[in-house]
């Protein structure tokens, strides 16, 4: 888990290595600041000799300039190399999250993933921060000032060593309750994440049903839980200031009276006392920090597992050691295929057969839950059989290099997501160099080049997040010319024609059928009036395929599609907007 962290530091390497050093020689320097002090108090003040307050105050005053400099570089470097960790973590989740199969991504949720790369990121870059300075300058001025407490007088060090031994015990209880708490709150901030995240992106429809105030009350909810845990666990970390004041007291109190006693017999100077003081404040202090470096990193635990899980999460899908380049033609077959969400698991899909030939248009069609859209996603190899095989182009999809294979089989899911940018900019993600006619072209062959131009800045109108400016069914058509700007093998429209017109849907697949005759075209519907002029449709339901035939053998011979016909052409009632 820990090494996860450490594979990141790459390039901070010498940063962090150079932090630690400067806070040892800033520590150096302020660890003889004290016994300097005792000088200027025996040699200079109590023997009246100005010279030696002015020689040992100068050595104060260089060692204090030291100590400033000293902490300033190991501040600067502590920042860069936590900070540049921190960036390397964020890249290192980015760069596998992307090469997630759509079952690595079920996975995590969401919210859980933005948690990852936010809050505990920054808790790791925090802790570092503390474990390169704080964790190097504790544990030195603990011992540093112990020595020198020792050299001073051994008598009067064993009050030290007892402090030590009540405000660890102390510490030690107060942190083990809190660690506890610490953890809790993690898992609190993704829920109150997941909260956030789902009703800023839904606030349309939040506005439209007007429920803002049952979604206030939710997020109240989460904010009140994370509230709760918070105060306890604060509570219990503010034990800390009140058991540290008990210890100095009365180490205090302790130093004086037997300090007092030393100094009248003679064993002791007031110099020596003086420092002893500082020494007390340093080694109860080097302590307290010691107790939150222990907090920090138990808060931070939590977030090095969490962070670890997403960098070391192995894909459930790689390329083949030798993977297939080409893809010879759009055929598709499924050969005795299973499929299951989850191994072990009930199958969505049981022993689906389809010959599918090069160019041929498929409609797929039944009720929801069917497994419709899961049998187009291990086309384009988005998830992986569990039994059989599925080939295109002759060939098991698990041969190919996936990145040529999801080139060739264009996916339109039914999610129709936009990018921020331009209408060309989310186009040319089917093909990085288009140009603005090729784009056109396929924004044509869509039905989506008259809406477009019809736009003041027409392919270079700006398109907002998600396509929030633009209509369900302008998304849709958006999507499938990006799609065919791919010049796929294969193309797979997942409901992707659902919010557009009836006519608009049959002038997209006249479209289809004179431009792009040699692409095999996979429909996948709830409505018969998109796939009824399909080649063959294949018949989904319960996982199975119970049928697969034109539109009138079906409707002669299989009740499924019968049922699903009549109930959707009843009365001549068919989609509202439909065209004569």
């Amino acid at each position: 888990m820990f090494k996860t962290i450490l594979r990141q530091v790459k390039q901070y390497k010498t940063a962090a290595i150079l932090t630690p050093v400067w806070t040892a020689a800033e520590v150096v320097m302020g660890v003889l600041i004290p016994y300097v002090t005792a000088s200027i108090i025996d040699k200079g003040i109590n023997a009246g000799s100005m010279p030696d307050v002015y020689k040992y105050g100068l050595y104060m005053v260089l060692m204090a300039l030291l100590s400033l400099m000293f902490g300033i570089l190991a501040g600067r470097f502590a920042a860069y190399s936590s900070t540049g960790i921190a960036a390397n973590l964020r890249d290192a989740m980015y760069r596998n999250i992307q090469r997630f199969s759509f079952s690595d991504i079920d996975k995590y949720s969401t919210a859980g993933l933005v948690t990852r790369m936010t809050t505990d990121v920054s808790n790791i870059q925090n802790a570092i921060q503390m474990l390169l300075r704080v964790s190097f300058r504790a544990p030195l001025n603990l011992i540093s000032s112990v020595v020198m407490c020792f050299f001073i007088n051994s008598r009067l060090s064993v009050i030290f060593l007892v402090a030590i031994i009540v405000l660890a015990t102390l510490l030690t209880l107060v942190i083990s309750r809190a660690a506890r708490l610490f953890q809790e709150i993690f898992r609190k901030y993704d829920d109150l994440n997941a909260v956030v995240q789902e009703n800023v992106s839904a606030i349309r429809v939040v506005k439209a049903y007007v429920r803002e105030h049952h979604e206030l009350s939710k997020l109240d909810r989460a904010a009140l839980n994370l509230f709760s845990l918070n105060v306890k666990a604060e509570a219990i970390m503010a034990l800390n200031g009140p058991v540290m004041n008990l210890v100095v007291y009365g180490c205090i109190i302790s130093l004086s009276w037997f300090g007092a006693h030393y100094i009248v017999e003679g064993s002791l100077t007031t110099g020596q006392l003086t420092s002893l003081f500082s020494y007390v404040m340093m080694v109860l202090q080097a302590l307290m920090m010691l107790s939150m470096i222990f907090v920090h990193l138990t808060q931070s635990a939590a977030s090095v597992r969490r962070i670890a899980e997403v960098i070391d999460e192995v894909p459930d899908m790689e390329n083949p050691a030798d993977p297939e380049m080409e893809i010879k033609d759009g055929r598709v077959e499924f050969d005795h295929v299973y499929f299951s969400y989850k191994a072990g698991g009930d199958y969505a899909l049981e022993d689906i057969n389809l010959n599918i030939e090069s160019g041929q248009t498929i409609g797929i069609i039944g009720g929801t839950g069917s497994g419709k859209s899961t049998l187009g996603a291990l086309v384009s190899r988005l998830y992986d059989v569990s039994k059989g095989e599925v080939r295109v182009g002759g060939l098991d999809v698990r041969r190919y290099d996936m990145q040529r294979l999801r080139n060739e089989v264009a996916v339109v899911l039914q999610n129709n997501t936009l990018f921020s940018g331009t209408i060309l900019d989310n186009l040319r993600w089917g093909k990085e160099d288009a140009t603005e006619e090729e784009c056109r072209q396929a924004c044509i062959s869509a039905c989506a080049d008259e809406f477009i131009s019809a736009l003041p800045d027409g392919y270079n109108s700006i398109v907002e997040q998600g396509g929030a400016n633009f209509s369900g069914g302008q998304r849709q058509r958006l999507c499938i010319a990006r799609a065919l700007l791919k010049s796929p093998k294969v193309l797979i429209l997942d409901d992707s024609t659902s919010a557009v017109d009836t006519a608009t849907d049959s002038k997209i697949r006249e479209t289809f059928a004179r431009r792009i005759p040699g692409t095999t075209k996979i429909i996948i519907s709830h409505r018969i009036l998109s796939i009824q002029h399909a080649d063959k449709i294949a018949v989904m339901d319960d996982g199975r395929v119970m049928g697969f035939d034109t539109h009138d053998n079906l409707l002669e011979n299989n009740d499924i599609y019968k049922e699903i016909y009549t109930m959707q052409t009843s009365g001549g009632e068919g989609d509202f907007d439909q065209k004569k």
